[in-house]
């Protein structure tokens, strides 16, 4: 029970830190496109986003945490 305990805890702690650091550097490289703004722009919100980062991330972050809870429940 205190290895699955270890693992859920690191997952969501990795997951959560992988997440803030995708969300920053997306932020810090995303430039608006101000070619076909109008004045009507405002009113129309299209938002697409695919889920595969979030996959990805979620992949990586189980992955980690196998590896760690394993290292430190072999360490105990």
């Amino acid at each position: 029970m205190k290895k699955y305990l270890f693992f859920t805890f690191s997952f969501l702690l990795l997951f959560t830190i992988l997440q803030v650091i995708s969300g920053l550097i997306l932020t810090a490289a995303y430039t608006p496109d101000f070619s076909g703004a109008t004045r009507t722009a405002g009113s129309s919100i299209i938002v697409s986003q695919s889920q595969l980062p979030v996959m990805t991330l979620a992949a990586l972050s189980a992955i980690l945490s196998y590896f760690i809870s394993n290292r430190v429940m072999k360490s105990s």
